[in-house]
């Protein structure tokens, strides 16, 4: 069942890798979970047995974001059961998700952005990489997954547009800034240097010294120890950048529906949640151009 599932995922929804591996190991927390509430298949797993795994996540300590992601991939699954006709009932159709509460993502400011880039040693081979790294990431917004795999093929520098390909393995096409072209340019001078590009990397943006492309890790400690050497205080990852991004969009006066299509979001729900970094603004905006509170001052 598990492996037809796995199937499913590849070949049905079109899934990457590293999505696959995520939701079996999601679904395979709930099976061994039934298992061990001594249910042997989950045909025959009820409403309330679901509730019970959702309340063991909760109980050892799992936070509602990462519950959510686990209970979606359980609901995945149950649909595949029906979808497949192992079953005529979905136990999850009624099951609530926790609720997320008010946890906001962290963003840097366009000076904190600089003074990742300032703390750059631009003397060391990997100095302009991480630069035009961090310039790419910042604008346009990508997933860590979507940088390591960009390919030069799918850079249209002069007509200034990225081609991404996202989750799903669904293409979309974003925007890039004068400035991550002008650094761009400069890595693609050290990149030509290498002599050890290892085979089949060569159409890959991105290279460590060995010629290889980089790891997702690589990227995040890279970042990580970028903003310690900036002072920045903040807990930053390459996902801050992506955050980033999305901010100055939405500060900049861009539609929701604008942003969630830069950063290849299925949902606008996903993107909503950007959403609250104008919120003292409009605040402000209110207070003092609104008529009743105008009237109220005077």
């Amino acid at each position: 069942m598990l492996t037809k599932y796995r199937r499913y995922l590849k070949l049905e929804r079109n899934f990457t890798e590293n999505t696959i591996e995520a939701y079996m190991r999601d679904v395979e927390k709930y099976v061994t979970f039934l298992r061990q509430a001594g249910i042997d298949s989950p045909v025959d797993a009820e409403l309330k047995d679901v509730e019970a795994f959702s309340a063991s996540l909760r109980d050892v300590g799992i936070g509602p974001r990462s519950q959510c992601r686990i209970l979606s991939g359980v609901r995945s699954f149950h649909k595949y059961l029906l979808l497949d006709e192992y079953t005529d009932k979905d136990p999850t159709e009624l099951l609530e998700s926790p609720r997320l509460g008010d946890h906001l993502p962290e963003v840097l400011s366009v000076e904190e952005i600089d003074a990742l880039e300032a703390a750059i040693d631009l003397s060391k081979w990997e100095g302009q990489r991480n630069k035009a790294i961090i310039e790419v990431l910042f604008s346009c917004g990508l997933r860590v997954s979507e940088l390591v795999n960009l390919e030069l093929s799918n850079l249209y520098l002069e007509e200034g547009f990225v081609r991404v390909m996202g989750k799903g393995r669904k293409e979309r096409l974003v925007p890039i800034s004068k400035e991550a072209i002008k650094q761009l340019k400069f890595w693609y001078i050290d990149r030509k240097q290498m002599q050890n590009i290892k085979k089949g990397e060569e159409h890959i943006v991105f290279l460590n010294r060995r010629g290889s492309r980089l790891t997702r890790t690589m990227i995040l400690i890279m970042i990580k120890d970028l903003g310690i050497k900036a002072g920045i205080q903040k807990t930053i990852s390459p996902h801050t950048l992506r955050h980033s991004f999305a901010t100055c969009l939405l500060e900049g006066g861009a539609d929701l529906r604008v942003i969630q299509a830069m950063l290849g979001h299925e949902s606008i729900g996903t993107t909503e949640i950007y959403t609250h970094i104008d919120t003292h603004t409009l605040r402000d905006e209110i207070l003092n151009h609104h008529p009743r509170n105008m009237a109220s001052s005077e």
